[in-house]
């Protein structure tokens, strides 16, 4: 699969980061001391941060299987991938539509390493990994074009990254460049952790998350996170928790979690 990187990318294992924490919170083994040090002191004050980010996960699930399926999409850029899990983007859309073609960005070398071997995809589609911070719209874009055809319709998936980006970044400005570069009938799926559903767990969580976390978490409130989808059609049910986006079961509905979520469609 085409990569951008070298061979054996270094990085301090000593150092927690984001992704590699959420692989310890999903109950995977591509992470390390600094990182389950990490998760246990969120977990510690917010016990149900683990069903939080299993919520989240299988909001990206329903959510791909949607555009897929309903929205005919079958073009995706899912900027901060994480490490591979079940469910990934390709895997879901290519599940319903084959031609699929899925681009994945992340900033994580460990990421990098393991998407190289697992986001491959079936002989129909395409699936291609840039390795780059969502801030460098440019490169992603540039690089994405090698794969995508932008003008046809695309989803970019935000899922679980915006909180990462301060607001000295522009966050809303990166979703706009993003929108701004696909044409009519694209679509925007984000979720975002929240500062205003378990306000006072959620503070104390993200607190000690930023002590020892390589990327300082934001959360944002429904209003906050709302404005990204400025411009856009947002599907029903709106900007929700993630586990009340067109859940497929009452079990899933009633899983907490502490993040909102939403679907957006450019006119």
């Amino acid at each position: 699969m085409p990569a951008q990187g070298g061979d054996n990318p270094a990085f301090d294992s000593s150092v927690a980061h984001i992704a590699r924490v959420y692989d310890y919170w999903l109950g995977g083994k591509d992470n390390y001391e600094a990182d389950r040090r990490a998760g246990d002191q969120a977990i510690e004050v917010y016990p149900d941060i683990v069903r939080s980010v299993k919520a989240n996960r299988a909001f990206l699930a329903r959510v791909v299987r949607y555009l897929a399926r309903d929205a005919g999409i079958r073009q995706f850029l899912d900027i901060g991938t994480g490490i591979p899990t079940a469910n990934n983007t390709h895997e879901v859309a290519q599940s319903v539509a084959p031609s699929s073609r899925v681009v994945y960005a992340d900033n994580d070398p460990v990421v990098l390493a393991h998407a190289r071997a697992l986001l491959t995809s079936n002989s129909d589609g395409a699936t291609d990994y840039i390795d780059a911070d969502l801030r460098d719209t440019g490169t992603i874009l540039d690089h994405a074009s090698q794969t995508l055809d932008f003008t046809r319709p695309v989803a970019v998936m935000l899922i679980a990254i915006l909180h990462v980006i301060g607001d000295e970044d522009q966050p809303a400005d990166l979703v706009a460049r993003l929108m701004g570069a696909v044409p009519s009938g694209s679509y925007l799926a984000m979720s975002h952790v929240a500062s205003d559903i378990v306000p006072g767990p959620a503070a104390e969580m993200v607190r000690r998350l930023n002590l020892s976390v390589h990327e300082k978490t934001n959360p944002r409130t429904q209003a906050d996170v709302a404005r990204y989808f400025d411009g856009l059609e947002v599907l029903e049910p709106g900007v929700v928790r993630v586990q009340h986006w067109r859940p497929d079961s009452e079990l899933e509905s009633a899983t907490p979690s502490n993040m909102w979520g939403g679907v957006g469609r450019k006119p």
